[in-house]
């Protein structure tokens, strides 16, 4: 199964006026349960972040999140980066018209190779690092490019079904995975060996947030791979399904979630 080809669709569709790339931001924030995690994250460490503080999403993809960022932190100054030159050119053009480009802009970058010492109070990074072979780099990277006191914020997957792996033996159906999800001692260690002294997680996507994915995401995801045309049936199949994704998002939201399909990482350098 692959995601790439549909959200490549999708944000060339949303892309061109203002008001349709914003719609799809709105689109994004209310039905992907990992936002309504990663928003409220950002708003709690934000409170604690310099009014000017330097950000770096990294991997950025469609700009979502530092759009997300922008409204919330009005002098923050954020650098998108993103291995997808597409995407890339496509959030400074929406940035520059949405006359953000002073303190928001995106640039074509390999985390692997991307390491700006002291150079951001925080760093996100939202599901990215399941697409990434030396993840132990990347983290060692993040920790050279935060300033002192500095918080990397990742939301990822989990080993408790994350990639819709079930056992052992299983492989994600999600094709542009390279691991199935990370065990929260296997992350922990990770950041830790990077040099980061402090490591909290905590599990996204219990049972709610597993059956909100499930409906508004991959049964919609397998059906485009199956054929585009659903793409005339999508509007009709949300009008059923997005209210019961809503509500289950909040729930998931509310709760506290001894295991769960998701993973919301912090750590402090």
């Amino acid at each position: 199964m692959h995601y790439e080809p549909i959200k490549r669709s999708i944000g060339r569709f949303f892309s061109g006026p203002l008001f349709l790339r914003k719609l799809l931001y709105f689109l994004m924030d209310t039905l992907l349960l990992r936002t309504w995690h990663v928003k409220r994250a950002v708003r709690t460490f934000g409170r604690s972040l310099p009014p000017d503080a330097d950000i770096l999403d990294a991997g950025s993809g469609m700009g979502q999140y530092s759009w997300r960022m922008s409204r919330m932190g009005p002098r923050w100054k954020i650098t998108g980066i993103d291995i997808n030159k597409e995407d890339v050119e496509s959030c400074n053009d929406f940035f520059w018209k949405a006359g953000l480009s002073g303190r928001v802009s995106f640039m074509c970058a390999d985390l692997t190779t991307f390491n700006q010492p002291g150079s951001f109070d925080f760093i996100l990074s939202v599901d990215v690092m399941e697409h990434i072979t030396g993840d132990e780099t990347v983290f060692r990277n993040f920790h050279d490019s935060l300033k002192k006191e500095g918080i990397v914020l990742i939301s990822t997957p989990s080993d408790q079904g994350g990639s819709d792996v079930h056992d052992e033996h299983g492989e994600s159906f999600i094709g542009e995975h390279v691991r199935n999800g990370y065990g929260t001692e296997e992350i922990t260690a990770k950041l830790k060996n990077a040099g980061f002294g402090e490591v909290n997680t905590a599990y996204t996507y219990g049972k709610p947030g597993s059956l909100s994915w499930r409906i508004s995401m991959k049964y919609p995801v397998k059906l485009l791979n199956i054929s585009k045309a659903f793409f005339l049936l999508l509007p009709f199949y949300y009008l059923i399904f997005f209210p019961i994704s809503v509500v289950l998002n909040f729930f998931d939201l509310r709760f506290k979630h001894r295991s769960g399909t998701g993973l919301l990482v912090t750590a402090r350098k």
